[in-house]
């Protein structure tokens, strides 16, 4: 397998994040960056497990300069209110 970059966005720096337009408080995100060498199908596999596994859904993706790729996923932050 190739080598893909995990890093979680925190709220202050998803804004200045170069491939999200706007940020919601409801969400946390997770930025994947793929090298150019490793194949489509072997990255699409790999978005896929962290969408089932890890209740990710796919934002965004961006080919970048020089044929790296970049997925954004998102999940929703489950607050639970105290009972008592």
């Amino acid at each position: 397998m190739g080598a893909m970059r995990e890093q979680r966005l925190k709220h202050s720096s998803v804004t200045g994040h170069p491939t999200m337009t706007a940020h919601d408080e409801r969400y946390e995100y997770l930025s994947l960056t793929v090298a150019p060498q490793e194949k489509p199908t072997e990255a699409r596999a790999r978005v896929g497990e962290h969408a089932e596994y890890g209740k990710w859904e796919l934002m965004r993706s961006v080919v970048l300069y020089g044929g790296g790729r970049r997925y954004v996923l998102r999940r929703r932050i489950m607050r639970v209110d105290r009972t008592f």
